[in-house]
């Protein structure tokens, strides 16, 4: 704990001051482009793998980014989704998985779980994409984790499509979702390229789709 309490008295000597000015800007509000989902893993740290500053990304964070489909049961993800859909007006949703991904792997064995009643019951929303991995395989084991974590993404994306939020804002091309996978080891991160239905390392033509899409919406606004 004590490293963590310097981090403090190092942030406020050092950090907070050469971003004054970005910190007093955001004190009267915030205009975050991206939501971005994420596992609550401790080894993921969104605004470090995009490289991203405060105020930049609207960030939602469970076990095993899950996105609850939409119920009238209210819960913390499903309100931060409508708050930053519906209040701040992201235009971009990022579902990202990640490797050696602990909730993957008790959505594989959920058997293990019984110590654990409440992650095995919040794990349930996964089970689409264990289902899916099964059937394509005729089983279910350690082996399929990637497998499975990949899927589990898309899933998400697919429970996502549901919240009358971002059905909207699909519907009027106000939103884009994205399903990304992230590689601890390497930091590497794969994108889910929808034509060819696999996920693929980042490259310039993904970068230059939305490139252009800022290009066209700045001329519009000129």
């Amino acid at each position: 704990m004590e490293h963590v309490i310097s981090g403090v008295a190092k942030f406020q000597k050092e950090v907070f001051p050469s971003k004054e000015a970005r910190f007093r800007k955001l004190a009267n509000g915030q205009n975050p482009e991206v939501l971005f989902i994420t596992c609550a893993d401790s080894r993921i740290d969104p605004n470090l793998v995009t490289q991203t500053e405060p105020g930049e990304l609207f960030i939602c964070r469970n076990a095993g980014n899950v996105v609850p489909p939409h119920s009238n049961q209210t819960g913390g993800t499903t309100a931060s989704i409508e708050f930053a859909v519906a209040a701040l007006g992201v235009s971009h949703i990022v579902i990202c998985g990640h490797t050696d991904c602990g909730a993957m792997k008790g959505a594989i064995a959920p058997e293990k779980l019984d110590s654990l009643p409440h992650v095995r019951e919040w794990l349930g929303h996964c089970r689409s994409a264990t289902e899916v991995v099964r059937d394509r395989h005729g089983e279910l084991c350690a082996d399929h984790l990637e497998e499975v974590t990949r899927e589990n993404v898309l899933q998400q994306l697919q429970h996502l499509r549901t919240h009358p939020a971002v059905a909207s804002g699909l519907a009027n091309g106000r939103i884009t979702l994205h399903g990304w996978m992230y590689n601890i080891a390497s930091g590497e991160v794969l994108y889910h390229d929808e034509q060819s239905g696999t996920f693929r390392v980042m490259d310039e033509a993904y970068l230059a789709a939305f490139d252009s899409d800022s290009a066209g919406a700045a001329a519009e606004a000129g």
